[in-house]
């Protein structure tokens, strides 16, 4: 779901095509990677990742939640330019951090692992997408202000992060 209001926030900021494939596909690619490594890892990553992750995906998207507010605020109603590789990976990691931790899990269904993995990133993808698609609409029927709304909505989330952590 974070990667659902992810994309659909960056849909408020910058209204880009080539987003609207990127963000989905490296959204569906992070949760399935990061819950890889969590079955990988086990006992490890529960005690190394659990510990600090709320604070790393927190960090990531309070900053690029400020980031979208100063430039909704600042852009008035010049559309933004689509996000850099580094804004994407980052938005990636912030989203899936928590998968990791979630893989731990993966070995008690009775799935076999790559049948997870790519239910898990299939379905990132497809809600993400829904997400950039409804936030693309959205933006175009309110405005580019918006995108205070999608940096709100970001900040948000990462409190949510914070708030629901061990």
């Amino acid at each position: 779901m974070d990667a659902t209001a992810v994309c659909a926030a960056r849909a408020l900021a910058a209204n880009s095509a080539r987003e609207r494939l990127i963000l989905p596909l490296l959204f569906g690619a992070f949760q399935a990677g990061m819950s890889s490594l969590g079955w990988l890892g086990g006992d490890w990553a529960t005690r190394n990742i659990a510990s600090w992750d709320h604070w790393v995906a927190f960090g990531l998207l309070a900053l690029i939640g400020a980031k979208m507010i100063f430039d909704a605020v600042r852009g008035g109603a010049e559309p933004q330019k689509p996000g850099s590789t580094l804004l994407y990976l980052g938005l990636a990691i912030a989203t899936s951090i928590d998968a990791a931790a979630a893989g731990i899990t993966l070995p008690l269904l009775a799935v076999p692992i790559w049948l997870a993995l790519a239910l898990i990133g299939g379905i990132t993808f497809a809600c993400a997408l829904l997400g950039f698609s409804v936030g693309r609409a959205l933006g175009e029927r309110v405005g580019p202000r918006l995108g205070l709304v999608g940096g709100l909505v970001l900040i948000g989330i990462g409190i949510d992060v914070l708030i629901r952590a061990p």
